[in-house]
């Protein structure tokens, strides 16, 4: 797993600087996430955002002091808002857990963290007005088209990654169509 924080999250949990670590492709794109902390009314509040769709889960900041209590609250945070809609979260299926070796760097992407600002702008406009839980926040902010992934809603690309990464192998084929060879045999020869 792979966690991009921004100075502000890193020096709260005590992880203060970071080394940066360019987009691996080979990465699962479910096992890469970025992290800002941002304040509302006295109140912290964490915005994990995953890399590849921008899916968002906004948690609370308080208690969270080390990498293993941040890891933690996410992996708890998202399986309770997956399967509060509907949707069967499997640790398994390469979602975050704690029980994963994790790596904790900085921001590089600054588009990504532009969409986040965005996302924190509109988690500051509904936590303000104080009626709504975290996750009803949370379940707007993925709702919204957003230009980084071409007005398609971060909803819509997460539930595609899942598909994608819960898709069975057929005859040796992955699901991004790419062929792996388990065993290499001779040709027959020709006679």
């Amino acid at each position: 797993m792979i966690f991009r924080l921004t100075a502000k999250l890193a020096r709260k949990i005590g992880l203060d600087p970071l080394t940066s670590l360019p987009h691996d492709k080979g990465m699962p794109p479910l096992l890469d996430w970025h992290a800002h902390l941002f304040t509302v009314q006295r109140t912290q509040y964490i915005l994990t955002t995953n890399t590849a769709s921008l899916y968002s889960l906004v948690m609370p900041g308080r208690g969270i002091t080390m990498d293993r209590q941040f890891v933690q609250a996410l992996s708890d945070s998202l399986q309770a808002f997956l399967s509060g809609q509907g949707q069967q979260p499997s640790v398994a299926g390469g979602l975050p857990s704690p029980d994963q070796d994790a790596a904790f760097v900085k921001i590089t992407d600054r588009h990504i963290l532009g969409s986040m600002n965005d996302l924190i702008f509109q988690s500051k406009i509904r936590l303000q007005e104080g009626q709504q839980t975290l996750f009803t926040v949370s379940y707007y902010l993925n709702e919204t088209p957003l230009s980084y992934l071409k007005y398609r809603s971060p909803k819509t690309v997460f539930q595609e990654m899942l598909r994608q990464e819960g898709e069975p192998t057929v005859h040796g084929q992955k699901a991004n169509n790419v062929f792996y060879l388990n065993q290499v045999r001779p040709a027959a020869p020709k006679g």
